[in-house]
């Protein structure tokens, strides 16, 4: 299922995967696979494991080629791509945020300034001079968050950011994913996209809903419509008899 292509002379999707298929050796981990999606969208992968949540994200962020079709970006952007373990070098949880500021060209100082403003978006400053690896799961998270608002991320993926936290931390980091997309009106705006196991998350958080099966897209919906039952058991009876725990 596919999502058909906008008016003439609307303007063109920040992604647009036109039948892209991925495959490991003898592994499809993509079949088919043709959206868009459009700048400022919050949008959930949903599906079971192995349905090519994880192999999607990892496309569009241009880690992985598609081995058929052709993912298309109309314009340059930044993106940041976060892991459900994200990364952290070991120093301090500042340095952490700087350093890519820092590769990327901005003046050490400067770096060390912005990466502050940044840790206090997601209220880790007083952290700051912490080494970064001690820190709880959900702090690390809340960590590579301010990386990626740091660098301006116009395009934001994240690969089941709320697995491996308790529920506190996992709220946590759910009002700062809400907060972000409230984007600046003088900023573009930030698109995110998010794969997660968690059906409540996709209520609270995404304004459209894509289910994965065996690498091909089952549903793709706005998400009051994915979770109308007998609506998306019409259109995707796989698709709902994931929802309801039947598979």
């Amino acid at each position: 299922m596919s999502r058909p292509a906008g008016p003439p002379g609307a303007a063109a999707p920040l992604i647009r995967l036109q039948d892209v298929g991925v495959r490991f050796g003898r592994v499809q981990a993509l079949q088919g696979v043709g959206l868009e999606i459009a700048a400022g969208e919050c949008v959930a992968l949903i599906g079971g494991n192995g349905s090519g949540k994880s192999t999607l994200l990892r496309v569009i962020h241009g880690l992985i080629a598609p081995t058929e079709g052709q993912l298309v970006v109309p314009a340059r952007r930044a993106q940041a791509m976060l892991f459900q373990r994200p990364w952290m070098m070991r120093t301090t949880v500042l340095r952490n945020v700087a350093l890519g500021l820092w590769l990327r060209g901005l003046p050490w100082r400067q770096a060390q300034e912005r990466a502050l403003r940044a840790l206090e978006r997601v209220q880790l400053a007083e952290l700051a001079s912490r080494r970064a690896p001690g820190l709880s799961g959900g702090q690390q998270q809340r960590v590579a968050l301010a990386r990626a608002w740091a660098q301006q991320a116009q395009l934001l993926l994240l690969d089941e950011p709320t697995a491996s936290l308790d529920p506190h931390a996992r709220l946590e980091v759910e009002a700062l994913m809400r907060a972000f997309t409230g984007t600046a009106p003088d900023a573009a705006p930030l698109t995110m996209v998010f794969a997660s196991h968690h059906l409540g998350q996709v209520r609270r958080l995404a304004q459209r809903v894509i289910c994965l099966d065996q690498g091909r897209v089952l549903a793709d919906l706005p998400v009051a419509q994915f979770f109308d039952h007998a609506r998306l058991s019409s259109v995707a009876p796989v698709a709902a008899a994931f929802v309801q725990g039947e598979m």
